[in-house]
Protein backbone atom coordinates (compact mmCIF):
# COMPACT_ATOMS: atom_id res chain seq x y z
CA UNK A 1 0.00 0.00 0.00
CA UNK A 2 1.49 3.30 -1.13
CA UNK A 3 0.00 5.92 1.18
CA UNK A 4 0.97 9.58 1.53
CA UNK A 5 -1.04 12.20 3.35
CA UNK A 6 -1.15 15.78 2.09
CA UNK A 7 0.38 18.58 4.11
CA UNK A 8 -1.73 20.72 6.40
CA UNK A 9 -3.42 23.85 5.08
CA UNK A 10 -3.16 27.17 6.93
CA UNK A 11 -6.68 26.96 8.36
CA UNK A 12 -5.97 23.48 9.76
CA UNK A 13 -3.09 24.70 11.92
CA UNK A 14 -3.59 26.32 15.31
CA UNK A 15 -1.24 28.56 17.29
CA UNK A 16 -0.62 28.21 21.01
CA UNK A 17 1.30 30.62 23.23
CA UNK A 18 4.22 28.65 24.62
CA UNK A 19 5.82 31.19 26.94
CA UNK A 20 5.38 34.90 27.67
CA UNK A 21 8.25 37.28 28.40
CA UNK A 22 8.30 41.04 29.11
CA UNK A 23 9.40 41.80 25.56
CA UNK A 24 7.50 39.17 23.60
CA UNK A 25 6.29 35.61 23.47
CA UNK A 26 6.92 32.31 21.71
CA UNK A 27 4.32 30.41 19.71
CA UNK A 28 3.92 26.74 18.86
CA UNK A 29 2.05 25.31 15.88
CA UNK A 30 -0.25 22.34 16.41
CA UNK A 31 -3.17 20.42 14.94
CA UNK A 32 -6.30 19.16 16.66
CA UNK A 33 -7.86 15.71 16.56
CA UNK A 34 -10.66 16.86 14.26
CA UNK A 35 -8.05 17.78 11.65
CA UNK A 36 -6.62 14.25 11.80
CA UNK A 37 -10.08 12.73 11.48
CA UNK A 38 -10.92 14.86 8.45
CA UNK A 39 -7.67 14.03 6.65
CA UNK A 40 -8.06 10.32 7.37
CA UNK A 41 -11.62 10.41 5.98
CA UNK A 42 -10.47 12.40 2.95
CA UNK A 43 -7.46 10.20 2.15
CA UNK A 44 -8.45 6.61 2.96
CA UNK A 45 -12.22 6.89 3.44
CA UNK A 46 -14.25 6.91 6.64
CA UNK A 47 -14.76 3.13 6.51
CA UNK A 48 -11.07 2.31 6.06
CA UNK A 49 -9.54 3.54 9.31
CA UNK A 50 -10.18 2.98 12.98
CA UNK A 51 -8.74 3.88 16.37
CA UNK A 52 -8.39 1.96 19.60
CA UNK A 53 -7.20 3.11 23.02
CA UNK A 54 -5.56 1.17 25.81
CA UNK A 55 -3.75 1.89 29.08
CA UNK A 56 -6.68 4.13 30.14
CA UNK A 57 -6.42 6.19 26.95
CA UNK A 58 -2.68 6.78 27.34
CA UNK A 59 -1.99 4.84 24.14
CA UNK A 60 -3.82 5.05 20.83
CA UNK A 61 -3.61 2.68 17.87
CA UNK A 62 -4.67 4.07 14.50
CA UNK A 63 -5.33 1.31 11.97
CA UNK A 64 -5.71 1.74 8.21
CA UNK A 65 -7.04 -0.99 5.94
CA UNK A 66 -4.56 -2.26 3.33
CA UNK A 67 -6.64 -3.72 0.53
CA UNK A 68 -3.58 -5.20 -1.17
CA UNK A 69 -2.52 -7.19 1.89
CA UNK A 70 -6.12 -7.61 3.03
CA UNK A 71 -5.26 -6.61 6.59
CA UNK A 72 -5.20 -3.69 9.00
CA UNK A 73 -1.90 -1.83 9.39
CA UNK A 74 -1.44 -0.27 12.82
CA UNK A 75 0.63 2.58 14.24
CA UNK A 76 0.63 3.45 17.94
CA UNK A 77 1.81 6.24 20.20
CA UNK A 78 1.47 7.58 23.75
CA UNK A 79 -0.15 10.86 24.76
CA UNK A 80 -0.21 13.06 27.82
CA UNK A 81 -3.03 14.58 29.86
CA UNK A 82 -4.32 18.08 29.18
CA UNK A 83 -4.90 20.59 31.94
CA UNK A 84 -8.69 20.24 31.64
CA UNK A 85 -10.77 17.15 30.92
CA UNK A 86 -7.80 14.89 31.60
CA UNK A 87 -9.24 11.64 30.22
CA UNK A 88 -10.60 13.23 27.06
CA UNK A 89 -7.41 15.25 26.59
CA UNK A 90 -5.26 12.15 27.03
CA UNK A 91 -7.26 10.21 24.43
CA UNK A 92 -7.09 13.13 21.99
CA UNK A 93 -3.35 13.63 22.45
CA UNK A 94 -2.50 9.95 21.99
CA UNK A 95 -4.66 9.91 18.84
CA UNK A 96 -2.90 12.96 17.39
CA UNK A 97 0.52 11.46 18.14
CA UNK A 98 -0.44 8.17 16.49
CA UNK A 99 -1.51 10.16 13.42
CA UNK A 100 1.90 11.87 13.41
CA UNK A 101 3.34 8.35 13.05
CA UNK A 102 1.25 7.96 9.90
CA UNK A 103 2.70 11.24 8.64
CA UNK A 104 -0.30 13.53 9.19
CA UNK A 105 1.06 16.95 10.11
CA UNK A 106 4.61 15.71 10.55
CA UNK A 107 5.81 18.83 8.73
CA UNK A 108 4.94 20.82 11.88
CA UNK A 109 8.15 19.45 13.39
CA UNK A 110 10.05 21.66 10.94
CA UNK A 111 8.38 24.85 12.20
CA UNK A 112 10.81 27.71 12.88
CA UNK A 113 11.35 29.30 16.27
CA UNK A 114 8.38 31.69 16.37
CA UNK A 115 9.08 34.81 18.41
CA UNK A 116 6.43 37.56 18.53
CA UNK A 117 7.72 40.93 19.69
CA UNK A 118 5.74 42.76 22.38
CA UNK A 119 4.80 45.50 19.93
CA UNK A 120 2.78 42.94 17.95
CA UNK A 121 0.78 41.62 20.92
CA UNK A 122 -0.77 42.64 24.24
CA UNK A 123 1.26 41.48 27.22
CA UNK A 124 0.09 42.29 30.74
CA UNK A 125 1.23 40.72 34.02
CA UNK A 126 3.23 38.10 32.11
CA UNK A 127 0.12 36.96 30.24
CA UNK A 128 -1.22 37.38 26.73
CA UNK A 129 -4.81 36.59 25.78
CA UNK A 130 -4.43 37.45 22.11
CA UNK A 131 -5.49 34.89 19.52
CA UNK A 132 -3.11 34.04 16.71
CA UNK A 133 -3.93 32.46 13.36
CA UNK A 134 -1.85 30.96 10.57
CA UNK A 135 -2.88 32.91 7.48
CA UNK A 136 -0.44 31.35 5.02
CA UNK A 137 1.98 28.44 4.97
CA UNK A 138 4.25 27.08 2.26
CA UNK A 139 6.51 24.08 1.97
CA UNK A 140 9.67 23.07 0.17
CA UNK A 141 9.64 19.32 0.18
CA UNK A 142 8.64 18.33 3.70
CA UNK A 143 9.93 21.53 5.31
CA UNK A 144 8.02 24.70 6.21
CA UNK A 145 9.61 27.57 4.30
CA UNK A 146 6.80 30.14 4.31
CA UNK A 147 4.72 31.16 7.29
CA UNK A 148 2.46 34.13 8.02
CA UNK A 149 0.81 34.60 11.43
CA UNK A 150 -1.94 37.11 12.20
CA UNK A 151 -3.02 38.50 15.58
CA UNK A 152 -6.83 38.63 15.48
CA UNK A 153 -7.01 40.98 18.46
CA UNK A 154 -4.59 43.64 17.23
CA UNK A 155 -5.63 42.92 13.63
CA UNK A 156 -2.00 42.91 12.53
CA UNK A 157 0.33 40.46 10.87
CA UNK A 158 2.86 39.67 13.58
CA UNK A 159 5.18 37.10 12.01
CA UNK A 160 6.39 36.35 8.50
CA UNK A 161 9.00 33.75 7.74
CA UNK A 162 11.47 35.42 5.40
CA UNK A 163 10.31 39.02 5.99
CA UNK A 164 13.04 40.96 7.86
CA UNK A 165 10.67 43.75 8.92
CA UNK A 166 8.79 41.32 11.14
CA UNK A 167 10.92 38.21 11.37
CA UNK A 168 13.88 40.20 12.72
CA UNK A 169 12.37 39.29 16.06
CA UNK A 170 15.42 37.57 17.48
CA UNK A 171 15.19 37.02 21.24
CA UNK A 172 16.39 40.08 23.08
CA UNK A 173 16.14 38.70 26.59
CA UNK A 174 19.28 36.78 27.62
CA UNK A 175 17.00 34.32 29.42
CA UNK A 176 15.42 33.45 26.08
CA UNK A 177 18.45 33.63 23.84
CA UNK A 178 20.54 31.39 26.06
CA UNK A 179 17.98 28.65 26.53
CA UNK A 180 18.86 25.31 24.94
CA UNK A 181 16.92 24.49 21.81
CA UNK A 182 13.99 22.11 22.03
CA UNK A 183 14.27 18.49 20.79
CA UNK A 184 12.10 19.17 17.71
CA UNK A 185 14.26 22.20 16.85
CA UNK A 186 17.39 20.04 17.05
CA UNK A 187 15.74 17.60 14.62
CA UNK A 188 14.99 20.47 12.24
CA UNK A 189 18.62 21.62 12.24
CA UNK A 190 19.93 18.08 11.74
CA UNK A 191 17.61 17.54 8.79
CA UNK A 192 18.60 20.86 7.22
CA UNK A 193 22.30 20.05 7.69
CA UNK A 194 21.80 16.74 5.93
CA UNK A 195 19.76 18.25 3.08
CA UNK A 196 22.25 21.09 2.56
CA UNK A 197 25.22 18.68 2.72
CA UNK A 198 26.86 20.99 5.27
CA UNK A 199 30.01 20.04 7.14
CA UNK A 200 28.81 19.20 10.66
CA UNK A 201 32.18 19.82 12.33
CA UNK A 202 32.49 23.30 10.86
CA UNK A 203 28.88 24.03 11.76
CA UNK A 204 29.30 22.99 15.39
CA UNK A 205 32.58 24.86 15.62
CA UNK A 206 30.97 28.07 14.41
CA UNK A 207 28.41 27.93 17.23
CA UNK A 208 30.98 26.69 19.78
CA UNK A 209 29.03 23.56 20.69
CA UNK A 210 29.84 19.87 20.55
CA UNK A 211 26.34 18.71 19.56
CA UNK A 212 23.34 20.29 17.87
CA UNK A 213 21.34 19.74 21.07
CA UNK A 214 23.65 22.17 22.90
CA UNK A 215 22.78 25.08 20.61
CA UNK A 216 20.86 28.00 22.10
CA UNK A 217 17.60 29.47 20.84
CA UNK A 218 19.53 32.45 19.43
CA UNK A 219 21.84 29.99 17.60
CA UNK A 220 18.77 28.21 16.26
CA UNK A 221 17.27 31.41 14.82
CA UNK A 222 20.58 32.29 13.14
CA UNK A 223 21.34 28.78 11.88
CA UNK A 224 17.86 28.10 10.49
CA UNK A 225 18.00 31.31 8.46
CA UNK A 226 21.44 30.55 7.06
CA UNK A 227 20.60 26.94 6.24
CA UNK A 228 17.28 27.96 4.65
CA UNK A 229 19.15 30.42 2.46
CA UNK A 230 21.65 27.75 1.44
CA UNK A 231 18.89 25.26 0.61
CA UNK A 232 17.01 27.83 -1.45
CA UNK A 233 20.24 28.52 -3.40
CA UNK A 234 20.71 24.80 -4.08
CA UNK A 235 17.24 24.56 -5.62
CA UNK A 236 17.85 27.37 -8.14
Amino acid sequence: MELKFRKLKADEIDCRVQKVYPNGLTLLLYKDARCDQNILDETVGAMNWQRHHNRDNANCIVSIWDSEKNQWVEKEDTGKESRSEKEKGLASDSFKRACFNWGIGRELYTAPFIWIQAKYCNIKDDKCNDRFEVRNIGYTGDRITELVIYNTKTKEFCYRLGNPSIEQSEPEEPSIANERIKPHEARVIKRMLEESESDIDSFLGYYHVDTVENMTEADYVDASRKLNKKLEGMKR
